[in-house]
């Protein structure tokens, strides 16, 4: 796994995950929908890139 993919995936599942609670924490349902697909893009890069590895070794 490359470390610049790797570092976005961490960053985007902890970002997402930051704006869906305070989402929820403002009742903004919105908003919070926004931050757990962030946080679900993050988590899906972070898979695609350790299957890449599993393949590659």
């Amino acid at each position: 796994m490359s470390v610049g993919e790797k570092t976005k995936a961490k960053a985007e599942q902890v970002a997402g995950k930051i704006v869906r609670k305070a989402a929820h924490a403002a009742h903004n349902e919105t908003l919070a929908a926004k931050g757990a697909a962030l946080e679900a893009r993050g988590r899906s890069r972070g898979m695609k890139e350790s299957a890449k590895d599993t393949f590659r070794h």
